[in-house]
């Protein structure tokens, strides 16, 4: 696979990034050079171009979540089609969210400052380091009331990899107390593979994107909405009233497109799409799809396991929980350590790029990434440990 990303330089340099920004294949550079030729080419007209780009896109995310008939509505990133949703609630009749208390700050934070507004929020959780299967889904079940507007949670939380198991318990707890639930599937799409009708999700809303397993870089996320949506965003962008359900916008009651227009944005930069696009194409040439890519990844977490068990650390200096199998895991190995933001930087200076979040120091492997190389990490690992 090396040779497919030699702009990145793979094979010189250990990326242990899979789980925060991948390596972009090289299809994706000539994709961006024709975003640009395009434009110069085409000025105004290249809009035509790049809805049909954007439509391309939809369907790749639709594949992935395994979601034929969703509607997708694209965005810059996750926070802009949060917010949205989140603007799309009946909040004054139904003041509440409810959410976990592992979600990544895209959620954390807005919800936070709504908080400081009026709103009232619920931080369900799951105790003991390893919640058992379906805990937290019990957690957030048991916070809903009457009062609810909506359920706000992952499918894989972001600092332990943890997957959550029972969202298909939670749709249905929603569905009967009339809350909208909206599934955070950043950490699954193209890693573990996420199925809305498998998961009994089809009147959920998904969100996530392509900066980290998809390797489509930056500016290409998706809001999944349900089918029959009526919800009415506020905020909502001018692209919105290009559906064939849109009324006149000159005036009267704000009229919204249809399908995946209802969670439209405006005029945004193209070239993520043309990225996407080519990378989609190159997965399919390559015939790597979420089954294969989870084989792969769950191949390469049990190596650096065993090889950093191999090591026989100083369990106060580093650790990582045996008690969450692999199969629970998601796409990369938490690794608790008090110096972890410190470790991060001792492997950087050796060329092995990985991360930190706080006390947790964050290895994720990604196809390009050989049994080599993940052996001389653990062995770089073992040093950056041992280092006074």
């Amino acid at each position: 696979m090396a040779r497919h990303y030699s702009r990145f330089r793979v094979g010189e340099r250990i990326l242990l990034t899979g789980h925060s920004h991948q390596a972009w294949p090289d299809v994706a550079f000539d994709a961006q050079m024709q975003a640009w030729k395009d434009a110069a080419e085409f000025v105004d007209g290249k809009w035509d171009l790049a809805a049909a780009i954007a439509d391309e896109v939809r369907a790749g995310y639709r594949r992935l979540l395994d979601d034929p008939d969703g509607h997708i509505a694209l965005g810059q990133n996750t926070h802009e089609l949060v917010t949205r949703f989140l603007s799309a609630l009946p909040l004054r009749e139904r003041p509440r969210v409810v959410t976990t208390d592992g979600e990544f700050h895209t959620v954390r934070r807005q919800l936070a400052r709504l908080r400081e507004e009026g709103l009232e929020v619920v931080q369900a959780g799951a105790t003991g380091s390893v919640p058992a299967p379906g805990a937290i889904a019990q957690a957030v079940i048991d916070a809903l009331d009457d009062r609810t507007a909506a359920v706000v949670m992952s499918s894989v939380l972001y600092r332990n990899g943890l997957i959550v198991e029972g969202l298909d318990e939670v749709a249905k707890a929603c569905e009967h107390v009339g809350a909208n639930l909206l599934v955070d599937a950043y950490h699954s799409i193209n890693v573990v593979p996420f199925s809305v009708s498998g998961m009994g999700l089809e009147r959920a809303f998904v969100v996530g994107g392509g900066y980290k397993y998809c390797q489509f870089g930056e500016g290409v996320c998706f809001l999944r909405i349900p089918a029959d949506c009526s919800l009415r965003p506020i905020l909502t962008g001018w692209f919105s009233e290009f559906g064939e359900l849109a009324d006149n916008p000159t005036g009267g009651r704000v009229a919204y497109g249809d399908g995946p227009h209802r969670f439209a944005g405006s005029t945004y930069d193209p070239v993520g799409h043309y990225r996407a696009r080519a990378v989609l194409r190159f997965f399919r040439s390559e015939r790597l799809n979420p089954l294969l890519l989870r084989a792969v990844s769950q191949a390469q977490l049990a190596r650096l396991t065993e090889g950093i068990d191999a090591l026989d650390l100083d369990p106060t200096a580093l650790s990582w929980n045996r008690d969450l199998p692999l199969e629970r895991r998601g796409g990369f190995l938490a690794l608790d350590a008090l110096a972890a933001g410190e470790l991060a930087a001792r492997l950087r200076s050796r060329d092995v790029f990985c991360d930190h979040r706080g006390t947790v120091l964050r290895f994720g492997p990604a196809p390009y990434v050989t049994d080599a190389q993940l052996d001389e990490a653990v062995g770089l690992l073992g040093e950056a440990v041992g280092r006074p």
